[in-house]
């Protein structure tokens, strides 16, 4: 069963770091395009970064961009979000999604989906 699972979130001060992993597995990822998106409570989900099956096109919300930066190890069959400069208005659950496909902002074009997890950042 292809499952994607998401590691890495936690508490951390405003102008900190923290790097999220999204392990994936029970399938092959390697020619999927991943993102990372986030939901705020009380916010509609929205896209922060997206990489191609190669890693060599990537793709990032204004919000992020010079901020966070998004890789992968298709070895390892993981994604990751390097967070830095972190700001109180990132708190959210940032999940991993994957899409047979280009870069894509839109979540309803990605079909696996991990759980999430929490970052919070305090002011």
């Amino acid at each position: 069963q292809a499952q994607l699972v998401e590691s890495g979130g936690g508490l951390v001060q405003a102008g900190g770091s923290l790097r999220l992993s999204c392990a994936a597995s029970g399938r092959s990822f390697s020619r999927d395009s991943m993102g990372w998106f986030r939901q705020a409570p009380g916010k509609e989900r929205e896209f922060v970064a997206a990489i191609s099956w190669s890693g060599g096109g990537t793709a990032a919300a204004d919000s992020v961009k010079g901020r966070f930066t998004i890789s992968r190890d298709n070895a390892k069959n993981t994604v990751y979000l390097q967070m830095s400069s972190l700001k109180p208005e990132d708190t959210a659950v940032y999940y991993c999604a994957s899409r047979y496909g280009g870069l894509s902002g839109r979540d309803s074009e990605y079909y696996y989906w991990g759980q999430g997890t929490q970052v919070t950042v305090s002011s």
